[in-house]
């Protein structure tokens, strides 16, 4: 069997995706380490917090705005675009994320903050970003370089939740940022391609989905955060449609879609992501409606969150997610860290 065989694989990732994978909770431990050693200027406490970017560099704020919506004392936004909400001033707090540097989009929304007198932290590898910032005297949480954006969630996130951290905008994490490097650490024993597919829960998930279109619901906010990551993970590393929604939401829509056209829905495989941290009405509804969908899908198939914290739990998830698109991709002869189209797109955009 190809998961099997680990020189086959090595063979089919030459780019060494599995191996950057197995880095990450030593990533996040590094991260934690860059950003308590950044010399953070002294800013006003901000009323308003919006983290810009895109793709890889834009999903930790996602995560960040679903880990601290109970907490922080100011209200959280992701921004994916050239431009910013209009509330954007100088009591908001904009983190500027861009691994490359070079993102377009979110050098725009830079420049807009910098011009409506926002605070700014800009976290990234180098490139034009870094360049912009140091001309404008904004700080730079300066990362790591040398892998692709998507495999960098630790890099962008620890800062993130340092700085907010820092700043009294939410209680301590640190030991919540201890407990989900550990936790991976544990996770990683089970899920690295030197474990065969009878002991690794990815590769099992990677074969169960093989010939089936994966659609991913999440039993609340933050498992729909990691419903969205992993929809993302099967785009870029397994180069595949995928769906994704949250519960309750689904609950109001989306459940119909099931109604007809059973030759298709049979092609569709409903992954479950559930915390216990959930609502139990959240939980209530999930129940009722994998037996809805049990007999419409071509199959079922529930992950639980691990680890006491909200952080632990959600990087619980997203690493068996991570580790299962690479396994899919490898199933489907897909070089995981090839992205042609999307370099092509931009080759496109560099001459308008």
């Amino acid at each position: 069997m190809l998961l099997n065989d680990v020189k086959e694989m090595k063979l089919l990732d030459p780019g060494n995706m599995l191996g950057i994978e197995d880095s990450l909770p030593d990533q996040c431990e590094r991260a934690w380490d860059i950003a308590d050693s950044f010399l953070l200027p002294e800013m006003t406490m901000p009323e308003k917090v919006v983290v810009t970017g895109l793709g890889g560099s834009a999903i930790s704020g996602d995560i960040m705005r679903a880990l601290v919506a109970d907490q922080s004392s100011a209200p959280v936004v992701v921004n994916r675009d050239y431009t910013l909400p209009a509330f954007v001033n100088e009591k908001t707090l904009v983190f500027v994320d861009s691994y490359s540097g070079n993102t377009e989009e979110t050098l725009s929304a830079y420049s807009i903050a910098r011009a409506r007198g926002a605070m700014t932290v800009c976290i990234t590898t180098g490139g034009k970003l870094k360049e912009m910032a140091q001309a404008d005297n904004s700080p730079v949480i300066t990362i790591p370089a040398g892998q692709p954006p998507r495999t960098a969630t630790g890099y962008i996130l620890m800062p993130m939740l340092n700085v907010m951290q820092r700043m009294g905008l939410i209680a301590p994490v640190d030991g919540d940022v201890a407990e989900a490097v550990s936790l991976m650490r544990s996770q990683r024993e089970a899920l690295r391609m030197e474990v065969e597919a009878d002991n690794n829960p990815a590769k099992q998930l990677a074969l169960m989905l093989e010939n089936k279109m994966p659609l991913v619901y999440g039993n609340s906010e933050p498992m729909g955060v990691m419903a969205f990551r992993w929809k993302c993970q099967f785009n870029e590393n397994s180069k595949i449609y995928a769906g994704w929604n949250a519960f309750p939401e689904l609950n109001h829509n989306e459940i119909m879609a099931w109604s007809f056209l059973g030759e298709l829905t049979e092609r569709f495989f409903l992954i479950l992501l559930s915390d216990e941290g959930a609502h139990p009405r959240l939980k209530t509804r999930v129940s009722i409606t994998e037996k809805i969908m049990r007999d419409r899908v071509g199959g079922i198939h529930e992950i639980k969150s691990q680890g006491e914290s909200l952080l632990a739990r959600m990087m619980s998830i997203n690493y068996i997610g991570d580790y299962t698109t690479l396994y899919l991709a490898l199933l489907y002869n897909a070089d995981p860290m090839e992205i042609n189209a999307i370099n092509h797109l931009k080759a496109e955009l560099a001459k308008v």
